[in-house]
């Protein structure tokens, strides 16, 4: 039995059994950590807007992504180091995320083979990826995770480097013996296992982004797969507008956690010049900051088809494994179709823009 109320709470309980570092890892944001503050703040500056005196008795939490069904606009965030926070790792994630009956996005920095988490999952997997400068490796990695029953895949297009995050630096932040990125082996030029040396991210893990990225790369990723692609760390209007015409069959409005660029714009602040810039053409997800189910409605109301959660899953799984991200879950989906209720909404259709001022 978790003894929590709300996800701040289960945060607490995680960070009791976490270590310092693996913690701080998770917790941490770049630099000042600005963005990671602003994330969640500006989600208690919207105010929202709710109807009465509607039939609200029944209500429909579901909603199609890329023709799979999902029992709510919540999927789970692809986030690093599972096995960090619970010995089953990813596989604890994605068989709550089953029984949840909605999507878990696996990190290319995943402590469980990609083959292994598509085999204990009974929902749709995603993967996420970085592109490095070794194009023969990323193209066979996409082959890989596509033959392993991936169903799409999640292009993070924020990283040209790593973010500076201070408290990993601070910690000498690296794997313990017995994990690592297994889905990126094998070992790097230095022969050294992946994640498990180095002082903090920058310096472990700097092999895997190419800073000369640009949306030409984009296009040749299209090239390698039939699976939808979606583009996630978008901040702008513009980039959001780019990313639909250079093939993203779907954007993240993401910062990614306040751990790249600080003092970024929080995402659900961004989210609706986003929103208009795409103009329904493809799905928009996002994430950052999302801690209540009301969080989702606003995300909802302003233009999201649904979100991501990534810490609060950790914090679960952390706290109890399997049940523990059952816990973290089930608790956005019953203040979600809470909020939906006190907000006079029956389906995600009905909740517009209209509910919600900033």
């Amino acid at each position: 039995m978790i003894d929590a109320l709300n996800l701040y709470e289960l945060e607490k309980l995680a960070k009791e059994k976490l270590p310092q570092s693996a913690h701080d890892y998770y917790a941490s944001g770049a630099w000042d950590e600005v963005t990671l503050r602003e994330n969640l703040t500006a989600f208690e500056r919207i105010k929202t807007h709710y109807r009465v005196l509607v039939d609200v008795s029944r209500r429909d939490m579901s909603t199609t992504l890329f023709g799979h069904r999902i029992s709510m606009p919540i999927l789970i965030a692809p986030t690093a180091f599972h096995k960090l926070a619970h010995p089953d790792g990813e596989l604890a994630t994605v068989r709550a995320a089953g029984k949840a009956g909605t999507i878990m996005v696996l990190s290319s920095l995943s402590t469980s083979l990609v083959e292994d988490v598509v085999r204990a999952a009974t929902g749709p997997v995603w993967f996420q990826l970085y592109i490095n400068k070794d194009r023969g490796f990323k193209r066979d990695l996409v082959a890989r995770v596509a033959a392993a029953g991936c169903q799409a895949l999640m292009l993070t297009v924020d990283t040209p480097e790593w973010g500076r995050r201070e408290r990993d630096v601070r910690n000498n932040f690296h794997l313990p013996p017995g994990l690592a990125a297994v889905n990126l082996l094998p070992s790097n030029e230095q022969g050294e296992v992946i994640g498990q040396s180095g002082a903090g991210m920058g310096q472990a893990f700097a092999w895997m982004l190419d800073a000369a990225l640009t949306w030409k790369d984009v296009e040749w990723l299209r090239s390698l797969t039939t699976l939808p692609m979606i583009l996630k760390g978008i901040c702008r209007a513009d980039d959001a507008k780019f990313a639909v015409e250079n093939g993203a069959s779907g954007i993240v409005v993401s910062n990614h956690g306040g751990r790249q660029m600080d003092t970024a714009p929080a995402t659900i602040e961004v989210l609706p010049r986003c929103s208009d810039a795409v103009g329904g053409r493809v799905p928009i997800l996002l994430d950052g900051g999302v801690r209540r189910g009301l969080d989702v409605l606003k995300a909802v109301a302003s233009g999201a088809t649904a979100v991501q959660v990534g810490r609060p899953v950790l914090w679960g799984l952390a706290a109890g494994g399997q049940a523990g991200v059952e816990f973290a879950l089930g608790l956005l989906r019953q203040e979600f179709d809470l909020s939906m209720a006190l907000a006079g909404c029956t389906n995600l259709e009905t909740i517009t823009r209209d509910l919600v001022t900033g």
